[in-house]
């Protein structure tokens, strides 16, 4: 592993923990759901796990619903939880609606394993219909724990890279999650969603601490439809455990935390100047500008060619949670990352900066002699190989202006708003 990538663990120590994935339950049938779930809690303890995730919404459901939303409808189950965590000595974090004064918040309650509320994290980028019935979240600080310190996020926050590196740099030993991944059902087959598929795996490596991430399966509603695909993730990056896409399991991993965090790079490189506003054939290559050039871009009917000597980017900015997304927060709209960084992390990260950010992202790895470019949906577009020298694409300038991920949700508005109550 490379420096820019790398985690020391030194003084390491292990947690075992469990995500429990859950049928979906609609908030009429919370009450005949919650023994079930209780007892799987109470499993998950017997079996020796010492960090216990449930899903975004467990506490009642994850659609709320037009009804005023009262406490009582899960005071007793979270006695029952914190009962279980005294008794068990295990600390749990549960998806629940949260009332404060006369807002309601999608929280992340964390129990300690003394059975108190060591803390709530409200929320903070809100998806689609949330907003409909809960207020977003007004701070991002970890919450301490008999078993570390804990960084606690709900769902599409795991969308906004600055909200996992603020808790991190905040002290966050463990990314924590309960999360109601949705999906389209575009592919029966595979239930897709960008965060399960891709994003989770980068948050963890990005910023060298665990990832547990606890969803549903099923539909709720008839018209909410779950993909599954809990996960624990190490803090490398790697898939310690994952659920399937179609059934209520409980996943079990150990992780270390305690590590040290990732170094972070100062060795930034540079960027082409200004936005790019305009349409534009773009031609790229991992080799370095030649003459003749010219002629094979009249053929592309190419306007540039970005090659291995064009201003770009270095690991250090890319690799970092804030640093393209400071960038894009000041209009940028492509970037250029010059790298000889792992092959198969590099794609990824390509990918996962392009969809977060809603840019273009041209990599250029000379070392390997290849050079491709990631659009705004995250899909690599074009790329060169073996005597293909020069490739090229459309860049579409109206693609990164779609900065709305669905409706009332949009990124560049998710950043502004961490960057505010970022602690």
């Amino acid at each position: 592993m490379d420096e820019c990538g790398a985690n020391l663990w030194s003084m390491a120590r292990t947690v075992k923990a469990a995500a429990i994935q859950l049928a979906a339950h609609s908030r009429a049938s919370f009450s005949g759901a919650w023994s079930a779930i209780a007892d799987r809690i109470a499993a998950a303890a017997a079996q020796g796990m010492q960090l216990v995730v449930l899903p975004e919404g467990t506490l009642p459901a994850y659609v709320l619903g037009y009804e005023r939303y009262e406490a009582r409808e899960i005071e007793s189950a979270l006695r029952e939880c914190s009962e279980l965590a005294r008794r068990h000595g295990i600390v749990v974090v549960a998806g629940a609606a949260r009332r404060e004064g006369e807002r309601v918040f999608n929280s992340a309650l964390v129990i300690d394993s003394d059975g108190s509320i060591a803390g709530a994290a409200d929320k903070h980028f809100l998806w689609h219909f949330d907003r409909q019935w809960y207020a977003p979240g007004e701070r991002i600080e970890p919450i301490q724990t008999s078993i570390g310190t804990i960084g606690a996020l709900v769902c599409a926050d795991g969308r906004i890279p600055t909200i996992s590196r603020a808790l991190v740099d905040a002290g966050a030993q463990i990314l924590v999650m309960p999360t109601a991944w949705v999906t389209s059902g575009r592919d029966s087959q595979n239930l897709e969603n960008v965060q399960a598929d891709l994003l989770a795996r980068v948050r963890a490596r990005e910023n060298g601490v665990p990832f547990i991430a606890a969803n549903k399966s099923g539909v709720e509603l008839g018209c909410v439809a779950y993909c599954g695909k809990s996960q624990i993730i190490a803090a490398d990056g790697t898939l310690l455990a994952l659920a399937s896409q179609d059934r209520a399991e409980t996943i079990a991993a150990e992780i270390a935390i305690d590590a040290e965090q990732v170094k972070r790079s100062n060795d930034f490189g540079a960027t082409l100047e200004g936005p790019w506003d305009a349409p534009a054939r773009v031609a790229i290559t991992a080799r370095a500008r030649r003459d003749g050039d010219d002629e094979l871009l009249r053929i592309l009917e190419a306007e540039t060619l970005i090659h291995s000597g064009s201003p770009a980017l270095r690991d250090g900015i890319v690799l970092d949670p804030a640093g393209l997304a400071a960038l894009r927060m000041s209009g940028r709209t492509l970037a250029i990352w010059n790298t000889s960084y792992d092959p198969a992390w590099q794609v990824t990260f390509a990918r996962a900066r392009a969809l977060e950010l809603r840019m273009y992202v041209i990599v250029i790895d000379a070392q390997r002699e290849r050079a491709y470019a990631v659009d705004p949906d995250g899909a690599v577009i074009c790329g060169t190989f073996g005597e293909y020298e020069i490739a090229s694409f459309a860049f579409d300038p109206a693609k990164t202006k779609q900065t709305a991920v669905a409706p009332g949700t949009d990124v560049l508005e998710g950043l502004a708003r961490a960057q505010i109550h970022a602690r």
